[in-house]
This record gives C-alpha cells, structure tokens and sequence, in this order.
C-alpha cells in the first residue's frame, strides 16, 4: 500500500521554502535602514530667498496665470 505519493512530499517541501523565505524577509525589514534627507545650508539659503519676492515679479506671475487660464498666453 502506497501513503505518499512522490508529488505531494514535493509540496510540502515547497510550503517549507515558503515560510522560510517569509521569515528572512522579515528579518531583512528590521535590519534595513531608514531613508534620510539633509539639506544643506546653501539650499536652506536658496529655499529662503525664493520665498521672499518682489512685487514686479508677483505681478508678472499673475498676469502670466491669467493669460494662460484666459488661452491667450502664446
């Protein structure tokens, strides 16, 4: 009388590398770092000039949205 048969033990085995391969990636997760952004100083400058603008300039940016929501911007 034959219990098991050739392909089931193979998918036992294929469930075992399943779980197995679950668990190691779980512990990659831990072990990965987080992602990390620094500004620099000089982009701190930059970023702070950018927001102080002159009236002439806003003005222009104005005009230059209207023209294009109107369709006449070319």
């Amino acid at each position: 009388m034959k219990i098991n048969e050739s392909g089931r033990v193979n998918g036992v085995n294929s469930y075992q590398r399943n779980i197995e391969s679950r668990e190691l990636q779980h512990i990659d997760k831990n072990k990965r770092k987080k992602d990390e952004v620094s500004i620099s100083p000089e982009a701190m400058e930059l970023s702070a000039q950018s927001k102080v603008q002159d009236p002439e300039r806003a003005e222009k940016i104005q005009r230059l949205k209207e023209a294009v929501s109107n369709g006449t911007y070319e």
